[in-house]
């Protein structure tokens, strides 16, 4: 039986999505093959229309064939339909213009008047995919021009701002970002995209804990020993030295993608499915984060670089021999934390959460430890061979569920083995799997936040992320935080847990039947 809890069609009203960076990689890449594979899939609002702006000079026609090679390489569904693509490229436009030029919105919105409804006129949808140092300007040209209204409730139709991170570089700049923002939208119209938050495995972690009695009457400190999160990454930094000197894994990854995955494992219940209802619990678990100070840091936070190693057969350079990377570079590529939660819940229970680069495999986590068994019957007998409960949520790759337990191996004599019951999302639903962009494009046409992060959940990520990074200071790593190019991360990460009788669990890549 399946409960249905939503139509398979999100309601969505016809409208027009403004791509700015039309001529870039993610437009090409991630968004135009999501646009497509939406209404392949019947998704699309009943009407719509699609505006690329950029400041190349661009015919439609011209733009459409670009788009149309991207879709053939990119697109999750191949062939490209021949007769589909038709029906959608049709509804493809391109308008020439620099971002600062009030003249380039007054050709926006003469386009924009040429459309036939009032709806595809007034619903509108900025996605922001340029520099983060431009979003403020955009913002404040699409007001000027009248294409952008405050959400009042007095302006008909609806416009709506979607932007990419990364949003500012620490709390100070997200602030002022915010303000720049929030001056001609309201915190309602304005969306920002993780992408992380739009894979499937992702959003089930909400399902996963709220719907099953057996699981959330167990998802507290009197069950729960720790918890370990796990991101990993088998490539290199590459060609982005330059970028990574600036970000490092502390602002990419752990700012983001790990707070969001810790806010979604150990939030409370909402009130309601409602987009605010979820990102008011989410805002209390990142607030609930027991502050870090300078000495806690320097014992419960690890930060790590890679040097020349081995991955999967292939030779590595080390970070420091990246292009763009200065030789004495101080910059972390690997980071492991140990975090406590002061609510009810979760007093007393650590959080272990860890990502870095060049490692082992990529894969992304989330391993919930149970408590060991009383040590009488079986762990009496069996001492460390006894492994305690475990429960293993595969975000990426194989998505799935494992739960480790404990049973007899068959025979006369009494031995104990840890066994495993495996769900796995390919053998229960078959292999698809959407793209996060999809889901999130969708969601912002239907105007609902959900998936999106708000101003208060930004700031106070950024806050946490800061502390950690003052405490850093300039101070160079030491010899035990290095590691090589192929293992699991430097020997202080490994103190880390060890410091509670803890250790790493690597995650496992299942391999497909």
């Amino acid at each position: 039986m399946v409960c249905q809890l939503s139509t398979t069609r999100k309601a969505t009203d016809p409208c027009t999505l403004v791509i700015f960076g039309a001529s870039g990689d993610l437009t090409a890449r991630k968004l135009v093959p999501a646009l497509y594979q939406l209404c392949r899939e019947e998704q699309m609002p009943p009407d719509f229309r699609i505006i690329g702006f950029a400041r190349r000079e661009k015919s439609d026609d011209s733009w459409r064939e670009e788009l149309r090679a991207a879709v053939n390489r990119y697109s999750r569904t191949q062939p490209v339909d021949e007769e589909l693509w038709k029906a959608f490229a049709a509804r493809i436009f391109y308008c020439q213009g620099d971002l600062g030029d009030p003249e380039a919105y007054k050709k926006l919105s003469a386009k924009l008047a040429e459309f036939g409804t009032d709806a595809l006129r007034q619903n509108l949808l900025f996605y922001l995919a340029i520099s983060p140092s431009q979003f403020a300007q955009v913002v404040e040209q699409l007001h000027g021009s009248r294409l952008l209204h405050r959400d009042n409730g007095t302006v008909p139709g609806w416009q709506r701002v979607v932007v990419e991170k990364p949003f500012g570089h620490d709390a100070e700049s997200a602030r002022q970002l915010n303000r720049e923002l929030t001056r001609f939208a309201g915190e309602r119209q304005v969306f920002r995209i993780d992408h992380y938050l739009g894979k499937e495995t992702v959003q089930n972690l909400m399902m996963f804990r709220f719907s099953n009695a057996i699981f959330e009457r167990l998802w507290n400190r009197d069950s729960i020993d720790h918890i370990q999160i796990t991101v990993s990454e088998s490539l290199g930094v590459g060609q982005r030295g330059g970028y990574y000197e600036e970000a490092g894994a502390l602002r990419e990854m752990v700012q983001n993608h790990l707070l969001q995955v810790l806010s979604l494992v150990a939030m409370e219940p909402p009130v309601s499915l409602d987009a605010e209802a979820i990102r008011n619990e989410k805002v209390k678990l990142l607030q609930s984060i027991r502050p870090l100070t300078d000495e806690d840091v320097l014992r419960q936070v690890v930060r790590g670089q890679y040097f020349a190693g081995t991955v999967n057969g292939e030779a590595r350079p080390g970070y420091r021999q990246e292009p763009k990377v200065g030789p004495g570079s101080n910059v972390e590529t690997y980071v492991a934390l140990k975090l406590f939660i002061d609510n009810w819940r979760w007093s007393g229970v650590p959080f272990y959460l860890r990502t870095g680069k060049n490692l082992p495999g990529s894969a992304s986590e989330v391993r919930v430890q149970f408590r060991p068994t009383p040590h009488v019957l079986f762990a009496a007998q069996c001492g460390q061979k006894l492994d305690s409960n475990s429960l293993t949520i595969r975000l990426q790759p194989n998505e799935g569920i494992t739960l480790h337990f404990n049973g007899k191996v068959p025979g006369n004599s009494v031995a104990v083995r840890p066994v495993r019951m495996n769900f796995s999302y390919d053998t229960e639903f078959g292999a698809y799997t959407p793209e996060a962009y999809e889901r999130l494009l969708l969601e912002a046409m239907a105007g609902d936040a959900t998936l999106f992060i708000r101003r208060d959940e930004v700031e106070t990520a950024w806050q946490f992320v800061d502390n950690i990074r003052r405490a850093w200071a300039q101070e160079p790593l030491s010899n035990r935080e290095f590691y090589g190019a192929g293992t699991w991360g430097p020997v202080a990460a490994d103190d880390l847990l060890a410091q509670q009788g803890h250790a790493w669990r690597a995650p496992v890549i299942l391999k497909k039947i």
